[in-house]
Order: C-alpha cells, then structure tokens, then sequence
C-alpha cells in the first residue's frame, strides 16, 4: 500500500466502528496521522488507537457527541493542538432512526439533524481556520439521499440530501482557499448497524448488482483517494460507493 498521506493529519469524526474505523485504518496505513471522535464506543475507541500505533501509525481517540456543537469544534482544536495542523476532515458521524413520518419523534427529528448535518457544518467551519491549500472535507452520505425503497426512512434520506447539497454550496466557498469539498455515498455496507444479515439485507441486496455487501474497506479506499494528491480536480462531488444500488 502506497504512502499517499505521508505528513498530513485527518479528523474522522465517529471514526471507533464500522465504516469509521475502517477510514481510520486507512488513512492511517497510508501515512496520516489521524485523530478519531467516539462518543459511546468508548473500549472500541481504545482498542482501534492501540491497533493502529501497534502498526507503527498515530492515531488519537478524542471523545465527542457529534450533536454538541461544542464539542465537534473542541476535537478540531485538540487535532489541532496533538498534531500541530489538520489537512483532512472527515465527516462519518451519524444516526439513523427508522419511523414513518407521521408517527415521528421531533426529538428523533431534531437529533438526527444535529448528528447528521448541523455538526458537518460546525466542523467544516471550524476545519476552515486551520486548514492550508490542498486541504481535503469528505462528508460520508449515503445513496439514500437519491432513492430511499423502505418506509420510515424520510428523516435518514433528508439529512443526507441536506449534506450533498451543502457540500456542493460549500465547494464553492472553500475553493479560492485551495480546499475541496466532497461526499461520499455509501450504499448497503456490512457494518454491525446494517449487518448483510439484517432485516432490510434481502430487499438491499436485490437492489444490488452483486447481490451482496460491501464492506467498510471499500468506503475506505474511496475515501482515501478522494483525500489524497490524485484527486485535487474532483470538488462538489457526490460519489457513489454502492454496488450499483443506483445503477
């Protein structure tokens, strides 16, 4: 594997499990230094930190509830301060809750919103005063955002339209800074939140052209690239990582 991140420091928000701990393993093996937020995986967050410097990596687990808004910019600022700069953000933290919109929580409505876009923006504001050109914000989405083939998924499927439109406005902005802004969207992955065993697994992997899973590996690797030197064209995108889910 290449050493494509060599010097540069990443934020990966929500980065202790699943699809996160993958990217953390990932960058790190190419070379960043990575810091990682947890919020409840608190023995998942130590073993991943351990893993990784086990490994010959740096990695440092910063514990932070994505909906306290304080708290996102509090880990920009410890990122900043353990590593002395932040070349690349990535924003894996989110929720999911499952209900019909009439039957709907607001409390479900309002956290959802404040895991899965309030706190992409606060950390891209706050990743603004400290990163350089050739700076990379990778937002994970979800194909979801596009097509949405279960009841009771509309609050989920809004908050990650709300992330790919804000990211493509948001390339715009960053842009003169020499800063790209991107999404990227996974589709069904194997992870213990949507296991390929689970109860909306047979109706995913009839959407799928393999018929099975991806795996938080092959986020990864997108994410990767996407963060690395190669990909300094691609801004305002929404790329897809879905095993032909939208195809």
């Amino acid at each position: 594997m290449s050493r494509s991140l060599e010097g540069k420091v990443a934020l990966v928000t929500g980065g202790a499990r699943g699809i996160g701990a993958a990217i953390v393993r990932r960058l790190a093996a190419d070379g960043a230094r990575v810091a990682f937020t947890y919020s409840a995986s608190v023995e998942a967050a130590r073993a991943l930190a351990a893993e990784i410097g086990e490994a010959g990596g740096t990695a440092l687990a910063i514990a932070a509830d994505s909906a306290d808004a304080a708290a996102v910019v509090a880990a920009v600022d410890a990122t900043v301060s353990a590593f002395g700069g932040l070349d690349i953000l990535v924003n894996n933290a989110g929720i999911g809750v499952v209900a019909n919109v009439a039957d709907a929580r607001i409390e479900d409505y309002d956290r959802t919103f404040a895991v899965n876009v309030r706190a992409v923006f606060v950390a891209m504001q706050a990743a603004a005063r400290h990163m350089r050109p050739g700076g990379r914000i990778i937002t994970i989405g979800s194909v979801n955002a596009e097509r949405i083939p279960f009841a009771g998924g509309a609050i989920y499927a809004a908050t990650k339209a709300a992330v790919a439109g804000m990211s493509r406005g948001a390339a715009r902005d960053f842009g003169p800074l020499g800063i790209t802004v991107n999404v990227v969207q996974p589709g069904p992955i194997d992870t213990d939140m949507n296991p390929a065993d689970g109860p909306w697994a047979s109706a995913a992997k009839a959407m799928l052209v393999s018929g099975a899973y991806g795996q938080g590996a092959d986020v990864a690797a997108l994410v990767a690239f996407v963060a690395g030197p190669e990909s300094q064209f691609i801004t305002g995108a929404c790329l897809n990582v879905d095993g032909g889910y939208l195809a």
